[in-house]
């Protein structure tokens, strides 16, 4: 098999079968949906590689699997200053292809790596960004900002503590009529 040229439309199983390797950088922008996320202007590279290969499953019938790295460093709003904040994500990840639907549902519970389905033309990019968008962190913050966040000393716990009532002694003023 010659080295395919386009990523979008990838017959995953001769890549697998002749266990070929492919490697390369991506802009981030060519992402759209990763570029959404991102704050500002979008620079950086995804710097990506996939291993194709075929392995015999529990019932000694050779699977087709793909595994998969990527590293990028994108911009994102930290939560608290809302100033851009990088964010590097890291990707290393296997993926057994099966049959179909049903297969994957009653297959994925039992097993370690992620299932996808078998298809003709099989779009790496998408996966790629796929499992870099679940890697996002739910809350980016730069470390300063989140060391901020937290109490640094003693007193300051005591202030926020005296700040708040305790949510007992209100109902038990209310019960004794001691509002």
């Amino acid at each position: 098999m010659q080295k395919p040229k386009n990523l979008r439309s990838l017959d995953v199983k001769a890549f697998a079968k002749a266990q070929m390797h492919l490697e390369g950088d991506t802009p981030v922008a060519e992402f759209e949906r990763l570029a959404q996320d991102c704050l500002g202007e979008v620079t950086g590279q995804v710097s990506w590689s996939v291993q194709g290969a075929t392995e015999p499953d529990a019932s000694g019938k050779d699977a087709i699997w793909l595994h998969l790295e990527a590293k990028a460093t994108v911009p994102l709003a930290c939560q608290r200053c809302l100033h851009p904040v990088p964010v590097e994500l890291l990707i290393e990840q296997d993926f057994r292809f099966v049959a179909d639907e049903a297969t994957a549902l009653a297959e994925d519970d039992d097993s370690d790596e992620d299932l996808l389905v078998l298809e003709d033309q099989f779009d790496v990019l998408a996966l790629i960004e796929d499992e870099l968008l679940m890697a996002l962190p739910l809350v980016p913050m730069h470390p300063t900002c989140l060391s901020e966040q937290a109490p640094t000393s003693k007193e300051e716990e005591a202030i926020l503590a005296e700040a708040k009532p305790n949510p007992f002694a209100v109902l038990a003023a209310l019960k004794t009529g001691k509002h």
